[in-house]
């Protein structure tokens, strides 16, 4: 990221908790599936396991390719709901279950939807679901909870 999309990003306003309702849907956020992604976020995470970098060994395992990792797909759903929630927005959960391998080459397509709130707390639950050529490649929820009103 560059310094100046650095500073966009802190700048741009945090969605206030009253302003958001059950049943609000998030953008959807297409990412494409390359190689490099695939194995440098298995490396950045130290994940060294064969078959999130090494395609003949991942073959050899009974996979079609190398696959992501569950530590990238799990950095991607919590991308993907502080992007629409703002950089006020704090994580406090994150449940996520792998389904269909992310395989390069393919394109996985995050969609997400507002299932809970909890006005004591100003905590949101936004369902997630990540779908790639194959299906479903990650399911779950992550709860954020968002300032009172924006910047706050």
């Amino acid at each position: 990221m560059t310094a100046a999309a650095g500073k966009a990003a802190a700048t741009r306003p945090s969605l206030a908790y009253d302003a958001v309702a059950v049943g609000d849907r998030l953008p959807e956020l297409s990412i494409p599936l390359t190689r490099t992604l695939i194995v440098a976020t298995a490396i950045a995470s130290r994940d060294y396991q064969d078959v999130h970098h090494d395609p003949e060994l991942a073959v050899e395992r009974g996979s079609r390719d190398v696959f992501m990792n569950i530590l990238t797909s799990n950095g991607l759903v919590e991308r993907f709901v502080t992007r629409w929630a703002g950089p006020a927005a704090v994580v406090a959960a994150i449940r996520i279950r792998l389904g269909a391998p992310n395989y390069p080459g393919d394109t996985m397509v995050l969609t997400g939807e507002v299932t809970a709130k909890d006005d004591a707390e100003r905590r949101v639950e936004v369902s997630v679901r990540g779908v790639n050529a194959l299906g479903p490649h990650v399911t779950g929820t992550v709860v954020v909870r968002l300032p009172k009103g924006d910047n706050a």
